[in-house]
C-alpha cells in the first residue's frame, strides 16, 4: 500500500520499520530476544531503506535495542545525522522455549500451541514466552514515549521487529487482537506508516513499502 501524492496534514506520524535480514531470518529460526545480526543482505537492504526514508524526513529516530534493530536504525542515523534512542519495550515477541529454534522443530515440541499461535490467537509462546497483546502493551508504551518529543506534523521512525511492528499497528488502530493478521508480514527493511487524525485516533497510510513486492521470510521471528 502506498502513500497518494500531496502534502501531510498536521498529524504525527509514526513509521514502523522492520530490521533487515538476518541469517536466522532465511531459516525461518525462531530469533525472539536473542541477540542475532544482519547478514550482508541485511546491511544492503537497510542501507537501500535508509536512504527513502531520510527523505521524508524523520524528526526522531527509536530503535529496539536487540542489535538487528540497531545496525538498521545506524544506516539512517548516517543519513539523517539524528540520535538513535533505544528503548528494549520495542524488541520482537520473548519465545520462551521456542527460541533459536527452526519453525518445524517448534512444530514437532508443541504442535496445538505452535499451530495456534501461527494462526493469530493470543497464546504465550515457548510456556514463558509472550502472548501478543503483551508485546503490544509494552511496544504501544514505547512509541507513546517517542512521540512526545514530536510537534505537529513531525515523524517518529521505530526500527522494530515483524511481529512487534504487527501487534503495534493492531493496537493504534483498535482492532481486536483476533483480527491483527488482517495486515500481511512486513518484508525486511520495509515498514508501516501510521497517521494521527485530528480525532487523536490513528490510520494505516502505508503498509510493507519501500521496495518491490518481496517473499516476506522469517515474519514474528
Amino acid at each position: 500500500m502506498t502513500r497518494a501524492s500531496g502534502s501531510r496534514g498536521k498529524g504525527r506520524h509514526v513509521v514502523l520499520w522492520r530490521h533487515g535480514r538476518t541469517a536466522w531470518n532465511s531459516e525461518n529460526r525462531f530469533q525472539g530476544h536473542l541477540d542475532v545480526e544482519l547478514d550482508p543482505t541485511g546491511i544492503e537492504q537497510a542501507e537501500r531503506a535508509a536512504r527513502l526514508l531520510a527523505g521524508l524526513p524523520p524528526a526522531a529516530i527509536l530503535s529496539s535495542d536487540l542489535v538487528r534493530a540497531t545496525e538498521t536504525a545506524a544506516a539512517l542515523a548516517r543519513w539523517t545525522g539524528l540520535e538513535v534512542l533505544r528503548d528494549p519495550d520495542l524488541r520482537e515477541t520473548n519465545g520462551g522455549s521456542w527460541q533459536g529454534h527452526l519453525g518445524r522443530e517448534i512444530e514437532a515440541m508443541d504442535a496445538a500451541t505452535y499451530r495456534a499461535w501461527r494462526s493469530g490467537e493470543d497464546v504465550v509462546p515457548g510456556g514463558d514466552g509472550e502472548s501478543r497483546s503483551q508485546v503490544a502493551d509494552r511496544a504501544v508504551a514505547a512509541v507513546q514515549r517517542g512521540l512526545e518529543v514530536l510537534g505537529a506534523g513531525d515523524i517518529l521512525v521505530v526500527v522494530t521487529h515483524g511481529g512487534t511492528a504487527r501487534a503495534t499497528i493492531g493496537r493504534l488502530l483498535g482492532l481486536p487482537v483476533e483480527h491483527w493478521d488482517v495486515f500481511g508480514g512486513l518484508s525486511n527493511a520495509a515498514w508501516s506508516m501510521l497517521e494521527e487524525t485530528s480525532t487523536g485516533s490513528w490510520r494505516l497510510g502505508e503498509h510493507n513499502a519501500g521496495t518491490l513486492p518481496e517473499p516476506v521470510v522469517g515474519d514474528d521471528v
